[in-house]
């Protein structure tokens, strides 16, 4: 979870001393990933730093067990027209442990159907008219956050930091909840205690930030400003989309967590793939494209219900729909094999609606080529 802020900036034209100040300490708020309106100034517009610009969630589990974690790549921009938006690439969450961020991103946040964030906003010009002359502000900033498909309206408080003239910082001055189920993320935060074996996560999050901004053709900055305004662990990451291939690790890791995502769906009784899978499959394919000296079996299961040789039979049908799609994509036939397990291996008693819904699905697994 996480959001952001922005800000707004005045809405006249400012002396040529002043310009930089306020376009900067606009942008500055709408960093704070609250994005805001207007640009006071003859300046084009501001841009994000994300070299210097970081946003941190922190999350609980078994009721006293912190954790914090980070989105590192992220940008935005400030229009001439006050229009302002951050993004939040949400495939580069960094947790510090590669299973953790493959957690985060398969289960929580779903990236495979939702991999950004986007926070908006619009900001009144006049709270900030004097910035310039004062160089650091507070700030009660509203702003929209869109979210796993999902928009909602939250506010932050943000401290605003003239650091040069055409330079600004904003940093949230408390952290702002951010609530699983405002977003629908709740069935998500009960895959992530599955797959990590933890209980009671906590279903908020709170949010901080610290984002610098720079106003478009200015000079680059001094490079102590830079680091005087860049949190610790500031800065862009690489993500899968850049890597050409994965660990052996990193393979495993990535068909373990998308086998419980649980989002590959069949109708009823039938092995025809439901057009909602292509997202996951989509995500399979690039996983499996870069894990070329690994085989990768495509296992069906079923629940209880019906007759033994009925569900071993449908989950055969629909693990070969699954490889065939995979195929399909470009992966080599030889890389994909199939397998019906049926029922024989339940994840969970077949005792509730719930729990036979878990024992329908298909999962990946993947043991290195024999030449």
């Amino acid at each position: 979870m996480f959001e952001v802020v922005g800000l707004f900036q005045p809405s006249f034209l400012a002396p040529a001393r002043r310009r930089g100040e306020a376009a900067a300490f606009t942008f500055a708020l709408l960093a704070m990933l609250v994005v805001a309106p207007a640009l006071a100034l003859a300046q084009p517009g501001w841009t994000l730093d994300p070299t210097a610009s970081v946003l941190t969630y922190q999350s609980i589990k078994k009721n006293t067990i912190v954790e914090t974690n980070k989105i590192r790549n992220i940008s935005g921009t400030l229009s001439a027209d006050g229009d302002a938006r951050v993004m939040l690439d949400l495939n580069s969450v960094d947790t510090g442990v590669d299973l953790r961020n493959v957690r985060m991103r398969f289960l929580f946040f779903e990236t495979f159907q939702y991999p950004t964030a986007e926070v908006t906003a619009k900001v009144d010009p006049a709270a900030f008219a004097d910035l310039s002359s004062r160089r650091r502000m507070t700030a009660h900033i509203p702003f929209r956050l869109s979210l796993h498909g999902v928009e909602k309206e939250l506010q932050a408080d943000v401290v605003v930091t003239m650091v040069t003239d055409t330079m600004v910082s904003i940093a949230s001055s408390i952290p702002v909840a951010v609530n699983a189920a405002d977003f629908g993320l709740l069935p998500n935060i009960e895959k992530l205690q599955q797959a990590a074996d933890v209980t009671n996560i906590v279903p908020t999050a709170s949010v901080s930030f610290d984002f610098v901004f720079n106003a478009e053709g200015a000079a680059a900055p001094p490079a102590q400003a830079v680091a005087a305004a860049a949190p610790a662990d500031a800065g862009p990451v690489a993500t899968d989309a850049s890597k050409a291939s994965f660990s052996d690790e990193e393979c495993l890791n990535r068909f373990d967590v998308l086998s419980r995502t649980g989002a590959i769906y069949f109708r009823s009784a039938s092995a025809r793939l439901d057009p909602q899978s292509k997202p996951l499959i989509d995500e399979v394919v690039n996983v499996v494209g870069k894990c070329p000296d690994l085989k990768v079996e495509v296992s069906g299961h079923t629940d209880s219900d019906g007759k033994a040789a009925a569900n071993q039979a449908l989950s055969q049908r629909r693990a070969r729909a699954v490889a065939d799609a995979i195929v399909a994509a470009g992966i080599p036939v030889g890389q994909i094999t199939a397998v019906g397990y049926g029922e024989d291996k339940p994840v969970a008693p077949n005792d509730t609606a719930r729990n036979k819904a878990l024992n329908r699905r298909i999962e990946f697994s993947a043991r290195r080529l024999v030449n």
